[in-house]
């Protein structure tokens, strides 16, 4: 009888990891438009910004392949790509097939990349090959920095900042410059939204937490990443904090164990709008 039951357990443990293993390949395409809370913005210019978080390329399910069938045929304007592409040096080679499938999806205005906390595990000459790859395939590499486009003469900053989880982060260097119009931040700790009281931006991205990966029943284990954010229950999706809007990716990819209970792997595609910037880049808030 103990034998049976202990069979049993067996079985179940080997079913309820394969599920779990199982939902690392069934990625989701979400999207979020900003448009829908504000009927006035419904009309006129918008931002189509495809965001992919959280690689981590030693424990991912989906391909290259997978990847471009998932997305192509849609508009993309920018590809904004949140951090933790890989730990270890040997990987750096399997992100180039993702870098071109990037290219593939032609964004109008680029493609922006940040760094997150394993990103920065590599020996400072390995991150070195990490970002002058990220540049070789087009990546516009962003550590505490600011670029800016125009769209259809409505001035857009990109804001780059550098990786909060590691204390990277320098708000003051990172807005440097900047002058009057849109600003889309790039981040991959989502904590820093708690350090921004007195720093203006219109959305941010984010990754780092990933959805809790394991999250049944609660994902507990997210607490030494951010306390004050999981009992806030900011772990996924589109929140705000101070009445300004940011997203946390659940990502693309796995750490430690190439499994997922209660979440899934995402891309997402942020429709924003420019309704509120004038011509030149002349914004209506502050």
């Amino acid at each position: 009888m103990k034998l049976f039951i202990f069979i049993l357990l067996f079985l179940g443990t080997v079913l309820l990891f394969y599920r779990a293993y199982k939902n690392t390949h069934r990625v989701a395409l979400n999207r979020v438009n900003l448009s829908n809370i504000d009927s006035n913005q419904l009309q006129g210019s918008h931002l189509n910004v495809l965001q992919i978080s959280d690689m981590h390329l030693e424990h991912i399910s989906v391909s290259p392949e997978h990847l471009y069938n998932k997305l192509a045929g849609e508009k993309i304007d920018i590809i904004a790509l949140t951090g933790d592409f890989l730990d270890k040096k040997r990987s750096i080679p399997k992100l180039i097939p993702y870098l071109k499938v990037f290219n593939r999806l032609n964004p109008r205005y680029g493609i922006y990349a940040v760094f997150g906390n394993h990103d920065y595990r590599l020996k400072q000459k390995d991150f070195e090959v990490l970002r002058n790859t990220l540049e070789q395939y087009g990546c516009k590499t962003l550590q505490n920095e600011n670029d800016s486009i125009v769209v259809e003469g409505k001035l857009i900053h990109i804001i780059g900042i550098d990786d909060l989880h590691s204390k990277r982060s320098n708000l003051q260097t990172s807005y440097s410059g900047l002058k009057e119009g849109y600003r889309l931040v790039l981040t991959h700790d989502p904590n820093i939204v708690l350090n921004m009281k007195g720093w203006h931006f219109d959305y941010l991205l984010s990754g780092h937490f990933h959805g809790g990966q394991i999250h049944w029943p609660k994902p507990y284990h997210l607490i030494k990443l951010g306390r004050t954010m999981m009992k806030m229950n900011m772990i996924k999706g589109l929140h705000y904090f101070e009445d300004k809007p940011f997203y946390i990716s659940e990502g693309l990819g796995q750490t430690s164990i190439n499994i997922r209970v209660g979440s899934r792997p995402e891309i997402t595609i942020h429709q924003l709008s420019l309704n509120n910037i004038g011509e030149e880049g002349i914004q209506t808030a502050v």
